[in-house]
């Protein structure tokens, strides 16, 4: 399992550093902010579209090798963002890191419980969805760290070196993981078909929505109206990962007895939080403190939706996967670009506020489900098998 999330924490911190370094990439390549906003567009828009086609294409191959062959297509991508000379470049290289996003999530999550045995697959896959926020603990705000030091070149030249030590990893200490199932379209069409399925794909749209249309610019918010210098931003989202983390736990156990509650409680966190941003994140303390609730709401996020997915699908868990991560992704995308046509036209406390109204929604979606989700039995607490 060490190498799996070696792996995930390389996938997940490739995706979102853009966002520390979204400032300095910018005045490079002479783009506006929206524009910038395009290399956390672009990772999930090829994300989206790579989690059915990767795994339905090699639905009979080992996912061993799989895995093995994206990683090292992410470290490919790493070390030609290191080495660009111009912003397309800059972008090409972020379509690779999509396709790795889509494929790798879509193959790897599922295969936790086969690694482990069936008794401890519960545990393994809460550590596979801790790579999520502690991308974010670890390697957003390093990678951040490393860029005012030493420029955002090296950031992702340290990227591309860890994700080859990952690539190493696999290939030692994985063994031949061949498919255990064969997904097929007819089941995806199927999953598609069902009231708990589309419950999911209805609130992970409208969360990720709104919380990737306000978090990638939250590096420019903290300048431009906090007055925050990049040092304590540095350690502003460091702290903020750290919520995160604590937010996937609590999420992770709260969900397996209300899943609605989970998810409710955590969309309507980062709802006030974020509307509360513009005009308590004006100072230092008020930034920080809304920006850890944040990140314990946001942190519960991940975990939610997938388990939802899952417990609507439980025959068909790789199929199951491919929808959350295709899902996932096509809205963090949309959510990036929506926030940088917001913030271009209009301002950046705007793009919070507009945050905070879609995120509100989740929590009436999760209410008024209630008795289709009673009937679909994906609202009652997850209990023990029997044998």
């Amino acid at each position: 399992m060490s190498a799996m999330t070696l792996a995930l924490f390389a996938i997940v911190t490739t995706e979102i550093l853009p966002i520390g370094l979204l400032t300095p990439i910018g005045a490079e390549f002479r783009v506006p902010g929206g524009t910038a906003g395009l290399m956390m567009t672009m990772p999930g828009l090829l994300a989206a579209v790579a989690a059915p086609t990767v795994t339905l294409a090699t639905a009979r191959g080992d996912r061993r090798l799989m895995l093995c062959a994206l990683v090292l297509l992410l470290a490919v991508a790493d070390f030609l963002t290191a080495a660009a000379t111009a912003y397309w470049l800059v972008l090409v290289a972020r379509v690779l890191v999509g396709i790795t996003i889509g494929g790798f999530w879509s193959i790897g999550v599922g295969l936790a419980g086969r690694l482990v045995g069936p008794a401890s697959a519960g545990q393994a896959t809460a550590v596979v969805f801790a790579a999520v926020p502690l991308g974010s603990v670890l390697g957003v705000p390093a990678g951040t760290f490393i860029g005012d030091l030493t420029g955002w070149r090296t950031a992702f030249t340290a990227m591309g070196l860890l994700s080859t030590c990952a690539l190493a990893l696999l290939l030692l200490t994985l063994p031949a993981l061949p498919p255990a199932a064969v997904t097929r379209p007819a089941v995806l069409r199927a999953l598609l078909r069902g009231t708990g399925t589309r419950y999911a794909l209805l609130m992970t749209f409208l969360i990720v929505m709104a919380h990737f249309a306000m978090y990638t610019y939250v590096t420019p918010f903290l300048r431009q109206v906090t007055g925050t210098d990049q040092a304590r931003i540095t350690g502003y989202l460091l702290i903020y990962g750290a919520a995160g983390v604590a937010g996937n736990f609590i999420g992770g156990a709260l969900v397996t007895r209300a899943p609605r509650l989970a998810f409710g409680t955590a969309a309507a966190t980062i709802a006030a939080t974020t509307a509360l941003l513009p005009v308590l994140g004006r100072t230092d303390a008020g930034a920080l403190a809304l920006l850890i609730v944040w990140g314990l709401g946001y942190g519960a996020v991940p975990v939610c939706s997938q388990t939802w997915f899952a417990r609507a699908a439980p025959q068909a868990p790789e199929a199951a996967t491919v929808l959350f991560t295709a899902s996932f992704q096509a809205t963090l995308a949309a959510g990036a670009l929506t926030g940088g046509a917001i913030v271009d036209h209009t301002s950046l406390r705007a793009v919070m506020w507009c945050g905070a109204v879609v995120a509100g929604l989740v929590v009436a979606v999760a209410g008024a489900g209630g008795s289709e989700l009673d009937q679909a039995g994906l609202d009652q607490p997850i209990r023990p098998a029997t044998t």
